[in-house]
């Protein structure tokens, strides 16, 4: 029984990651396209004035630089951006994909907006970046439209590799909640 649990445990610990990051770069985004102030130029916190405040201690404001030549078009890019790596990592579609997205958004802003956080880990944009990297590694093999398709192609015929067992046994097998793989040495 507890060995039970403890196989579930494993198999699902990183959903609870998947499911904060993807509300709140989901939230990120659908909160900038729908605030009063992010894209008004004058207002306090919009993004004009968040990019001009950090400019002078980012890591590279060359990339704020870029950002000022059109920054309601650089606003939109990353409000859609969130919003995309969110509904990627919920739906656990395209899941490393989604998770790069996520990591290069967060190391983006990590590297401009808040690096003169001191110290440095009252800033949350490296932290996220932290965290993207485990969905970056693992994908979202469980609970995911990735899983779902992967059992598709396999009920198929679809993806081979290898000989005939191939590769292919083992990517259902881990797609599919319960099952047991075993590759390596038991951890």
């Amino acid at each position: 029984m507890l060995e039970t649990w403890r196989a579930t445990a494993r198999r699902h610990a990183l959903l609870p990651l998947r499911i904060f990051l993807g509300v709140t770069f989901l939230y990120a985004g659908l909160d900038k396209l729908t605030s009063n102030t992010f894209f008004t130029d004058s207002a306090n916190g919009s993004l004009v004035q968040i990019l001009h405040g950090a400019h002078d201690q980012a890591a590279i404001p060359a990339m704020i630089d870029l950002a000022l030549k059109n920054p309601h078009g650089f606003g939109y890019a990353i409000a859609l951006g969130e919003i995309a790596v969110g509904l990627g990592t919920l739906a656990g579609l395209f899941g490393r994909v989604a998770a790069a997205g996520g990591a290069a958004i967060s190391l983006s802003l990590w590297l401009t907006v808040s690096w003169s956080t001191t110290p440095y880990y009252y800033g949350n944009d490296l932290a996220y970046l932290m965290a993207w990297l485990p969905l970056v590694l693992a994908g979202a093999p469980y609970l995911s439209l990735d899983a779902l398709l992967a059992r598709r192609r396999e009920g198929h015929g679809g993806h081979r590799s290898g000989g005939a067992s191939g590769g292919s046994a083992t990517a259902s097998a881990a797609a599919v909640p319960g099952a047991r793989v075993r590759s390596g040495p038991p951890a």
